[in-house]
Formats: C-alpha cells, structure tokens, sequence
C-alpha cells in the first residue's frame, strides 16, 4: 500500500484508508463537496476527489460562467486523494473536475459524487417488498439526464456487499474509481455517472461483507450484452426504440382468442439458418427478420415460437441457461435489431412467443450464483438450491425482491419488445420439490408435502400480472406431468396458464408411430387415450425441438418402414396432428422432413427441398396451415367436448379411427378419418349425423405431397343408412398410411351422436 502523505484533509485517516483502499459503505459521505468548518470556526465547502490514475488535479468553478476559475486541488493521499477548500462558500456550487495524468494528458469532467440521489423512496419500498412492476425502469443501467447533466444512472441489488462498483473501460476496471451509494436496509446501491453514452461496457465489482469476496459481476437488469465470450453488460437506451406495428397490437387480443388458429414455428435463431461469409456464422436479427417474414408468408404458420433468446454463455445450452435476463443475445445484433425483428413480423401478422426460463440459473462466475458474496438469488440449501441434472441453481421463489426480479422480466418482455407470449420452460421442475430427486435429497414443504408452494404461488401472480397489464397475451406452460388446472383460472384453483404442452399426446403419439403397422393394432389404447383427457387443459400439441436431440432422431427417422413408408407416415402424423383437437407446434426442419438429429451448430438441411418427397412434406405442412387457419371445424373449439365427437373408435383390428371437429355454427364440421396401416381400405364405412356430399378437402396421399393418390375422386355421398349409432354413413377409399379430411354439408343442421 502506498506511505501517507497527509497534509491538511478534512477527512479522518479511517475514511481516507477505506476510500483508497476501496472498503467504504458509502463514498458519498466523504468524496464529493460537503460543508466543513474551518479551523478558525468559519463555514466553507470542500470538494474531494478520488483519482488514482491523476497526477494533478483542480477544480473548475462554472458556477460564473465559463470558462470557468480553476482551483488546483490538494494531494493528501499518495493513492490519489485530492481536496480543495472553498472559504466562504455557503452552499454547492456547479464545477468540473481537470484532472493531468502521469503521462501529461489532462481532461474534464463531471464528478459523480457531486448529485443528490435519483431511487426515490417509494421506489426502494417497491423494489423492497417485491411489487415493483417496472423494476427494470429503476435498476440495471439508464440514459438519463440529471441535474442538468447527461449519463447514466447505475442501480443494484447487493445487500450483503460491503462496497459495490461501477468498472468498464472508462475507469480502466478500477473497483476503486466510481463506488455506489448505499441506499441503507434496502440493499440497493446507486450511482449517476455523467458523460457516459450508449455502448459503454460495464460490471459491477462487489466486496462482500462474507470474508472480503470480492467478484465482478454482469448487470442483472443489463439491457444488453457484450457478445460471448466477453461477458460484460452494455449501456443501451431502449427507450427509443421505435415501432411501427400498432395495427397488430390493436387486434392482438382478437387475433389470440382461444377460439382463433395457433400454429407454432419453434425456431432456434442461430440455427435456421447460418451465413457462412461470416466468422461466428450467425445471421443478425435484421437478416432474420426479412428472411422469417418470407418463409412465414409461404407457410402460413401464424406464430414463431424463440428458443430463449436472452443472453446465454453457452451456445450449446441452446438459451436455456440464461444469464442476462434483461439482454437479447448479442450473436444477432443489438436491441434495437431485435425490436425490429419483432416489429417486422408484427406487420406482416405474425405474433412472437419468447421461451423464458424462470426454473433455473448457470453457475457461470459472472451470473446471479453467490451474486453478493451469499447465496442471494438461489436456496443456500442444495437440497432447494440446485438443480444437479442440469448443472444450475434453482432461484428462491420466497424472497421477495427475487419474485420482483423474475416478473419485472417476463413484464419487460412483454412491455418493451412487444412479445405477445411467454412459453415457461421446466414448469414441472418448479412445481415439485422432489423433481429429478432421490429420497433424502429433497426437503419438504411446512405441510410435509412435495410441492413448491412458493413456486406455486409466483405462477400463479405471474399469470395474473401478466394478463392484467397485457391483456391478450399468452402465457404457455411445458408441464410434463398431471398437475390439475395448468391452464385453468388462478380463481378457480389452476395456475392461470393460457396453454399447456400435451406431452401425454405427444409421447404417446411418437411411440405408436414408431412401431411397425403390424403391430399398431395392440397399441390402440395410445392414439384413442388423449381424449379421454383432452379437454382438462387448454392444450398445444408439441413436436419440439426436445423430440429431436440426444439420440432420438428425427421426427422422419422415428418412422418405421422403408422410405415410401418413412414418408407417408410423416404425412400421416402431420394429417392426424392437425385434425386432432389442441393448438400446434412444430420444430424447424420438420416441416421439410429433416433426416438428421438438430445440431445447434449447422443450419437445417434446406438443401433437402431439391428432392420431390420433402418437397411434398413441406408442401403438405403449408397446406395444412392454411387449412387450419381457414376451417373453423379445426381451430374454433378445441377445448370442449361441443367440437368433437367420435365416428369410429374401436376399430383396432385395422388401426382406424375417425372423428369429426365441429366449429361454433354446428353446420361447419369436418370428418377427419386415420389409416394406420400401408393397406388402402376399400368401401370403408364411417357413420355420419347428416346426409348429403362430404367434399374431400385433403388428403395426405396426393400426389403433390409425395403420395400415391389413393382418394375419393374430390368426395362421396352421404347413404341414409345407420351405421355405428349414426343415421347416414360415408363409403371411402382411405389410403395407406393416410389421412383424410371431408367437409361435411351444410344442408341440415348437424346432430351430436348419442
């Protein structure tokens, strides 16, 4: 440590040892100007500065006009501690600090200690009890202007620190040069730095009161990111960003009514599509905007759903270990380009759903794990705290300002970019405090149970905030087990999701089509199954990316058979899917029928679409896009018994079965009929309510997808007489390995069977 060299501060020696050796809880008790009394008992002002890198250094009085008088400044701490004494002065007085460096450049600037603080009370009472809705607005990093001075206002939360930091490359990293004020029990510290602008790199540096820990963390509330591996937060004013999409948010809520078609897109941005001219391979948000709007254009999907996209370490976490919350990835762009992403599709009418994760945190040095030297964020307990499947922490949902913290973020989103959903990734793994658990590895909760009544209790607020302030939103959950009431109202007991994942139907699904058809018959439990069930929840049918990874394979290379097979059990799937009540979602490539595994790293095999079978597949998938959309029968009633209704159930002998989807007006239905077999069923016989033409609208063995045409000449004739309980009944040629879909007519009023 350097010698004294006191001369004649005003300071105690404990002040000027814990200022210079970075220690001091509050710097703004003693840098800055404060009154003093003199030795002859007269009033006067000192200003005191801390400048390790300064050789010299004055104060230039502005307070008549400039240019200004300058007041050399006196060294009293060879560390860099400098004081001048203004006799006389009776209050604060504008100025600037000149300060010379040891290499003979000398600049000016506006000392931070010299403001008053800008938290209000009520803000810290907010931000303290966890209600404060637009905790982003006051924490994190903000272009402001104060006091008549432009720069930024720095907030954290770090209530076991000793000292916080604000360091970046205009103080050279140096914990030492710009430390926060305290704002007292809170644990909130704050500091204005004037003359700072967007695109400033920053961390801040906290000394914990645990044992001098001493770490350099990104900002929690950092509005961006520098790109990986560098790790810093980034200054951005997101104030100004501009929209152009108030047509789509005008109508959004129409546009998002359950009884309006949902078809999903999960797309991972980073691998959609790669550009290979550039280093890190990544198309910018931009780049993807114009590029996704076209595709979308093509295929009808109504929505993108975004694997995470906030600022994640590591690509291979595919976003799911997010450690900048508040940050759209740096990889593509800035935030301003991820708001015109946004923006773009919005006014080509496509909504945006953003896969958020709230279950979990990495354990990355410069993230939210033992953010103040304690375990802040996260249980201290690993039987609460850690996830240990996945490497990550587990936040304590029964902390107030952490609750604060998680729905200050999906409202940010929600607020600031425009999102029109959040799809919650590992609900389940929030829900159960046993989950991926062993005995003895788990703590139950005050009632001896397994549930994570806190976890439970912020689903439910967060669902009930997030619809309040944005009223038609989506609020999706991947829940993978029973848990009653998902996508039920709070009020009624549920947890308030607008959808629910049916995981139930999708694994059941994908493993019976992965048998072999000779053997489908004994498992026709797993495709008549999901309607037992299926209106308990308002459901999404998911085909995710997580159906194809780690060694599943493809959803085309689950298929059995040979490649005419692969193919039109694909068509089958896709047909059945979309017949089948519940919203949908499918992963990129399956919509081309991809024969590899995802591989994060490399683009979707486009090149696959010079070949005429995933021509038609593709082909196929847009058709039923836009069927879907254009059908009410498909999309209008998905959530009650009232759209649906069994033709055929039980014939598991040859692994059929038909149903009909209904739309609000009873006259607007669909037969939907299912061969499971490669053996074209001749003169099949399906009970019908209502005599009259039943037009063939598709059919997954055309031609063009790739089939072998194998129809019913564009429909048939309804025949009056009764089959399966039904007063009419259709005779068809189904197709192998095919779906049909005929719209029945509308010349009588349509009956419910009995």
């Amino acid at each position: 440590m350097a010698l004294m060299t006191r001369q004649h501060s005003t300071v105690s020696q404990a002040d000027l040892d814990l200022i210079t050796q970075a220690g001091h809880w509050n710097p703004f008790l003693v840098i800055g100007p404060h009154p003093i009394t003199t030795a002859d008992g007269a009033k006067a002002w000192t200003i005191r500065a801390f400048l390790p890198e300064a050789r010299k250094a004055g104060v230039v009085d502005i307070s008549r006009g400039e240019p200004g008088k300058l007041i050399p400044m006196e060294k009293t701490h060879a560390d860099g501690f400098f004081e001048a004494v203004f006799p006389g002065r009776t209050g604060p007085f504008p100025y600037r600090l000149r300060i010379e460096n040891h290499e003979g450049h000398s600049w000016e600037s506006v000392d931070p200690y010299a403001f008053d603080p800008i938290l209000t009370d009520f803000d810290l009472h907010l931000l303290g009890e966890g209600t404060h809705l637009h905790n982003y607005e006051k924490l994190g990093a903000h272009l402001i202007t104060h006091q008549g001075f432009r720069g930024v206002l720095f907030g954290v939360w770090a209530p076991n620190a000793q000292r916080v930091s604000v360091v970046g490359n205009f103080n050279h990293w140096d914990g030492r040069r710009h430390p926060m004020r305290s704002r007292g029990a809170t644990g909130i510290w704050e500091l204005f730095i004037p003359d700072l602008g967007q695109g400033e790199v920053y961390k801040f540096e906290i000394k914990s009161r645990n044992h001098g820990y001493t770490v350099q963390k990104a900002d929690p509330y950092g509005l961006a990111s520098e790109v990986r591996p560098k790790t810093a937060s980034v200054v951005w004013d997101i104030d100004r960003l501009s929209w152009g999409d108030g047509e789509w948010m005008a109508r959004r809520a129409e546009r998002q009514a359950l009884d309006k078609p949902m078809a999903f897109y999960e797309l991972h941005l980073g691998s959609w599509k790669r550009a290979a001219e550039k280093e890190n391979g990544f198309l910018s948000y931009r780049e993807l905007a114009e590029q996704l709007v076209e595709y979308l254009d093509k295929t009808h999907f109504t929505h993108v759903e975004l694997l995470p996209i906030t600022e994640h370490p590591f690509d291979g976490s595919w976003g799911y270990q997010p450690v900048g919350y508040f940050a759209p990835t740096a990889r593509h762009g800035t935030p301003d380009d991820f708001a015109h992403f946004v923006d773009r599709l919005h006014q080509h009418g496509y909504g945006v759903i953003l896969d958020w994760v709230p279950a979990h945190f990495p354990t990355d040095l410069h993230g939210l794990g033992y953010f103040d030297g304690t375990h802040l964020y996260e249980h201290a307990d690993p039987r609460l705290g850690e996830h240990r499947d996945w490497g990550t922490k587990i936040f304590n949902y029964g902390r107030p300002e952490v609750r604060n913290f998680l729905l200050g973020n999906a409202l940010f989103w929600l607020d600031r970019y425009h999102i029109d959903g959040l799809r919650v990734d590992a609900v389940a793994s929030m829900l159960y405090l046993d989950y991926s658990r062993n005995a003895g590895e788990w703590v139950p909760n005050i009632f001896g149970g397994n549930e994570n009544l806190e976890a439970i209790d912020f689903l439910k607020t967060l669902n009930e905030i997030c619809h309040r302030e944005h009223p038609g939103i989506l609020t999706i959950a991947e829940e993978s087990t029973s848990w009653s009431g998902v996508s039920r109202p709070t009020y009624l007991g549920g947890l308030g999701f607008s959808l629910k994942w049916n995981m139930g139907w999708m694994n059941d699904t994908l493993r019976y089509m992965a048998k072999d058809p000779v053997h489908r018959k004994y498992e026709h439990g797993a495709l008549t199954f999901s309607m037992i069930y299926a209106f308990t929840e308002n459901f999404v049918l998911p085909l995710s990316h997580d159906e194809v990874v780690h060694g599943k394979k493809s959803i085309l290379d689950k298929m059995p058979g040979d490649l005419w097979q692969k193919f039109a059990n694909l068509r089958l799937l896709y047909g059945y899917m979309y017949g089948h009540p519940g919203k949908k979602l499918l992963f990129m490539g399956d919509e081309i029928a991809q024969w590899r595994e995802w591989n994060h790293d490399e683009s979707i095999d486009w090149h696959l679409l010079q070949w005429k079978d995933h021509q038609g597949v593709a082909q196929m998938v847009t058709d039923l896009n836009a069927l879907y959309c254009s059908e009410t029968a498909l999309h209008q009633i998905d959530f009650d018994w009232q759209g649906y209704e069994w033709l055929e159930l039980h014939d598991w002998e040859n692994s059929v079965i038909a149903f009909l989807r209904r739309g609000k007006d009873p006259e607007e239905a669909i037969v939907v009929v299912c061969n499971f077999t490669p053996i074209v069923r001749h003169d099949y016989r399906v009970g019908v309510p209502t005599g009259g033409f039943y037009s063939e609208i598709f059919n997954s063995d055309s031609e063009i997808y790739g089939g072998s045409n194998v129809g019913n000449q564009g429909g048939v004739e309804a025949v009056r007489e009764p089959h399966a309980g039904r007063p009419f009944h259709i005779s068809l040629k189904v197709p192998p390995l095919g779906v049909l879909f005929l719209k029945a007519p509308k010349s009588a009023p349509a009956q419910l069977g009995k």
